[in-house]
């Protein structure tokens, strides 16, 4: 079964990583226990050699061993010009035993579970060889019981450490269980709740605060909508409103509607639904761009409005967005100016800035922060047109900022164009 859970995934990572250490451990410890017990059979060899060659001396010219010891007989032989002089060779070792006596020199050497050692010892001018054997199994049994000991607890150390690591990974994601089933819990009966796990210690207590900020940005970005709601269904009400009386007084007195009055509120209608629309639409593309000047003009739809927007002026942002970001601001400038609406453009860095400037009043300094936000209002009101400029401008990437200098003036800030050469 394949492994998709968070927990399964980090246990058998512990396993894993845990099997491959104890799996190095086994086969360093092996190697390292393999090196003691060979260096322990080779001191072993090197003292029986010692024990019997100061036992080796001439008498009437022969080599022999003054202190013979029956139980050496079968590990320990000497040699004299290549002629066995004590001990008793078995079979099974005899033709290696030779070939060493016969070398002359000092060397080991292994016949089957035997080490051979042999050491040259001159005497009196004869050339006198002591041979010793030592039998490795033992240290081979020693070792391989070594091994399975190792490789026992070796199993042992990773089933604990994936016991280990399944036991505190459950304990963690408690939390997190419980966080997921409490946001359930709270999504159908209190959206407002909160996790509020205190100071966080560890690394889920971050992630507890870090949703407690998600879920009041969330919280108030759904007020926020639900007031910009509001404004919709007034901005909307208002002209619809009109119409029903223009129409409703035209049926009663048998008259008929007068247009002037009803195209100017289906215009009212047409721009606020289009404002809407585009605030909702609006995307900066890569590559978009558009003519500031061009798109003003579109904007200004031959309303009184000074325009000193130098040529070929290119913005990065699609015609659609810059006209939605820009008819709303000329509407409240038109709505709040005494006589008077300007609209400058200048480039400034890698930007253009654009100023939308009337004579009226301007913003009020204590407002002047949140004349952009849905539900505010000031004098006879900011109208829905700025709230929906914020939206559009967030979504295309562009900022706009209310200034307050004793007029109304609304700085939009656009990315330039990259002009290619």
């Amino acid at each position: 079964m394949a492994v998709t859970g968070f927990r399964a995934r980090v246990v058998a990572l512990t396993v894993l990583i845990a099997t491959a250490v104890v799996a190095i451990l086994v086969v360093v410890s092996h190697v390292l226990l393999s090196r003691v017990t060979d260096t322990d059979a080779h001191d072993l060899a090197r003292t029986r050699a010692e024990a019997v060659a100061a036992n080796v001396t001439t008498r009437a010219g022969q080599v022999v061993l003054t202190d013979s010891s029956e139980a050496l007989d079968e590990v320990a032989w000497v040699y004299a010009d290549g002629r066995l002089v004590d001990g008793n060779v078995p079979g099974s070792v005899a033709e290696s035993v030779d070939a060493l006596a016969r070398s002359g020199r000092s060397q080991t050497g292994v016949v089957g579970n035997y080490l051979l050692y042999a050491r040259a010892l001159p005497v009196d001018g004869h050339q006198a060889m002591v041979i010793v054997r030592v039998d490795l199994t033992p240290y081979e049994t020693s070792e391989r019981r070594s091994l399975t000991l190792s490789l026992v607890l070796g199993g042992l150390a990773v089933l604990l450490a994936g016991g280990v690591a399944h036991l505190v990974v459950r304990r963690a994601l408690r939390v997190v269980h419980e966080m997921a089933a409490l946001a359930d819990e709270w999504g159908h009966h209190e959206p407002g709740r909160r996790f509020d796990l205190g100071a966080p210690r560890d690394e889920f207590g971050e992630l507890g605060q870090t949703l407690d900020r998600l879920l009041e940005r969330v919280e108030t970005a759904l007020a926020d909508e639900r007031r910009l709601t509001d404004e919709i269904a007034h901005e909307l009400r208002t002209p619809l409103t009109v119409l029903r009386g223009e129409a409703q007084l035209a049926q009663m007195s048998g008259q008929p509607l007068a247009p002037e009055a009803v195209l100017g509120e289906v215009d009212r209608l047409d721009a606020a639904v289009t404002a809407l629309l585009q605030a909702a639409r609006a995307r900066t593309a890569a590559d978009a761009q558009c003519d500031l000047r061009s798109a003003l003009r579109h904007a200004v739809a031959g309303r009184e409005v000074e325009l000193a927007v130098p040529a070929r002026m290119t913005a990065a942002v699609g015609p659609d967005v810059a006209v939605a970001l820009l008819s709303p601001l000329l509407d409240n400038a038109l709505r709040h100016a005494r006589s008077r609406v300007r609209v400058a453009a200048r480039h400034e860095g890698g930007a253009i800035v654009v100023d939308v400037l009337d004579d009226g009043p301007g913003f009020d300094p204590e407002q002047v922060d949140q004349v952009f936000e849905v539900g505010m209002t000031g004098g006879d009101g900011y109208g829905l047109g700025l709230p929906v400029v914020r939206r559009i401008a967030a979504s295309a990437g562009v900022e706009v900022r209310a200034v307050t200098e004793g007029r109304g003036h609304v700085e939009v800030t656009l990315p330039a164009a990259r002009v290619s050469t």
